[in-house]
C-alpha cells in the first residue's frame, strides 16, 4: 500500500491486517477526517447465529465505532429470500419469512455485544432490507434500476464466472441478487447518508455494483472497502472445525467450546489473530505472537480469554479457562464441558460407546467413532476405549462420564 492513511479508522485497519481493497482509499480517508461517516455491512439471515467467519467484519464495525463513526448492521430480510450466489457451487435452500425472522432474532443477540446501539452520532443502527425490497414494483424496478446493469459485465464477475465455468446452474433468482444488494447501498445512502459499504473480499463485485448504481441514480460519492478472506496457516477456512461451524451464540456453541477453539490456534496464527480479534495493542500482539515453545501456549490462553470476553463476557472466559485447567492439568471433569444428559428410558437397553461419542458431538458418525476407537484416540474417564460396541449401562453413569476424542476435545455424559 503506497498511501498511508491519516484517519484513526483506516490506520488501525491497516496496522492490524484488516484491509484488502478499497475503491478510493485517499478519498475515504479524507471523508473520515471531515466528520462522522456512516458505514454498513450486510448479513443474510441464513442461520440462527453468526459464526466465527463473520467475526472479522464485526470487529471492523467495532473499530469503526470506537474511532468515532457510525456502524450500520443490515439484516438481509429481503435478500435472504433470493440467496447470494457468490462463489457457491449450488443454490442456497430457500427459507420462508418465519424462518428468516427467527434467524434475524438470533443474529441480533451477537451485535449487541460488540456495538453500542443508541441515538448518539456514532450510535449503531440496525436495518432490515425487507423494509424497502418487499414492496418493490417489479416493472418500476426493472425500468429505474435494472437498466443500469449490463449482463455482459455481471457475467464477468469472478463470483458468477467461476460457477458458470464449472457448468453449475445459476438460477435467474440468484442472478438478481447483485442488483438487489447494489440497490441496498442506494437506499441506505438516501435514508441514512451512508458513505461506505464493507465486506469480505468475495463481496468486491457486489460492492462495486452498488457504488456504480448510486453514482448513476443518486449522484453519490460513496466508497467500498473489503477485508481479506482468512485461512489458517495450515490452509483451512477460518471458523471451521471438526465439529462444524464455530457459532457466536451460546445456545448453539458453549462458551467453553468457543474458548477451546481459540486456545487450539496454530502457533503460526497467534500473532495475526490477536491483531484481528482482540483489542490488545499491536506491539503486544507482535510480542505474544513471537513466543516459542511452551511460552506460546500462554499467548493462546490470552487470545482465547480476550476473544471470549468480547463475545460472552469476562465471567464466561474465566470459567472456560478454569475448566480447561481442571480438565487438562488436573485430569478432572470440569463444570463447563459440553454435556449430554440421557434419560433412564434411553439407558434402559444400554447405549454403545460408539453411539455415545456420536451423541455428544465429538464425532459425526458411528463410522468415525469406530475409527477413532480403533486408532486409540478415544478415552472414557481418561481410560482408553478399546471396544466400540461396549454397552454403557445406567450404573456406569452413577457419576458423570468424561469422554475424550484425541487430545483436546472433551464432553460429559450424565444420567438425567
Amino acid at each position: 500500500m503506497t498511501y498511508s492513511p491519516k484517519s484513526d479508522f483506516l490506520r488501525i485497519l491497516s496496522e492490524r491486517g484488516f484491509l484488502a481493497d478499497c475503491t478510493d482509499l485517499q478519498g475515504l480517508d479524507e471523508a473520515l477526517l471531515k466528520g462522522v461517516v456512516p458505514a454498513y455491512i450486510g448479513y443474510d439471515a441464513t442461520a440462527k447465529s453468526l459464526h466465527v467467519g463473520h467475526l472479522l467484519n464485526i470487529m471492523v464495525l467495532r473499530w469503526l465505532q470506537k474511532t468515532g463513526h457510525k456502524p450500520i448492521t443490515l439484516m438481509g430480510g429481503g435478500t435472504t429470500k433470493v440467496g447470494d450466489p457468490s462463489f457457491r457451487a449450488e443454490e442456497r435452500p430457500l427459507l420462508d419469512a418465519a424462518a428468516i425472522d427467527a434467524n434475524i432474532d438470533g443474529m441480533q443477540q451477537v451485535f449487541a455485544k460488540y456495538l453500542r446501539y443508541d441515538d448518539s452520532p456514532e450510535g449503531a443502527i440496525m436495518l432490515n432490507n425487507a423494509e424497502w425490497l418487499d414492496g418493490l414494483n417489479y416493472l418500476d424496478f426493472l425500468r429505474d434500476v435494472g437498466r443500469h446493469f449490463s449482463v455482459n459485465r455481471m457475467l464477468s464477475f469472478e463470483s458468477v464466472k467461476s460457477r458458470l465455468d464449472r457448468e453449475q446452474s445459476l438460477s435467474f433468482l440468484e442472478f438478481n441478487y447483485m442488483i438487489l444488494q447494489a440497490y441496498d447501498f442506494v437506499e441506505i445512502y438516501r435514508r441514512h447518508g451512508c458513505l461506505l459499504q464493507m465486506g469480505g473480499s468475495d463481496q468486491w463485485g457486489n460492492i462495486v455494483n452498488g457504488i456504480d448504481l448510486a453514482r448513476r441514480i443518486a449522484d453519490a460519492e460513496i466508497y467500498g472497502l473489503t477485508t481479506p478472506l482468512l485461512t489458517t496457516s495450515d490452509g483451512r477456512k477460518m471458523g471451521k472445525s471438526q465439529g462444524g461451524a464455530i457459532w457466536l451464540n451460546a445456545d448453539m456453541l458453549s462458551p467453553y467450546e468457543f474458548w477451546q477453539f481459540w486456545r487450539n490456534t496454530t502457533d503460526a496464527d497467534v500473532g495475526r489473530f490477536l491483531k484481528l480479534y482482540t483489542e490488545l495493542p499491536v506491539e503486544e500482539c507482535d510480542r505474544l505472537g513471537a513466543l516459542e515453545g511452551s511460552e506460546i501456549n500462554a499467548a493462546k490462553i490470552i487470545l482465547a480469554n480476550e476473544v471470549t470476553t468480547l463475545c460472552h463476557g469476562r465471567a464466561a472466559a474465566d470459567a472456560a479457562e478454569a475448566t480447561a485447567r481442571e480438565v487438562f492439568e488436573k485430569g478432572g471433569m470440569g463444570d463447563d464441558l459440553p454435556t449430554l444428559s440421557l434419560s433412564s428410558d434411553e439407558m434402559a437397553e444400554g447405549i454403545s460407546m460408539a453411539q455415545l461419542f456420536v451423541r455428544t458431538g465429538l464425532v459425526k458418525s458411528g463410522k468415525e467413532a469406530k475409527r477413532l476407537i480403533a486408532e486409540g484416540g478415544a478415552r472414557a474417564n481418561d481410560e482408553a476405549v478399546r471396544d466400540a460396541g461396549h454397552m454403557v449401562r445406567p450404573d456406569d453413569l452413577a457419576q458423570p462420564m468424561k469422554l475424550t476424542a484425541g487430545k483436546k476435545r472433551h464432553a460429559l455424559v450424565t444420567l438425567g
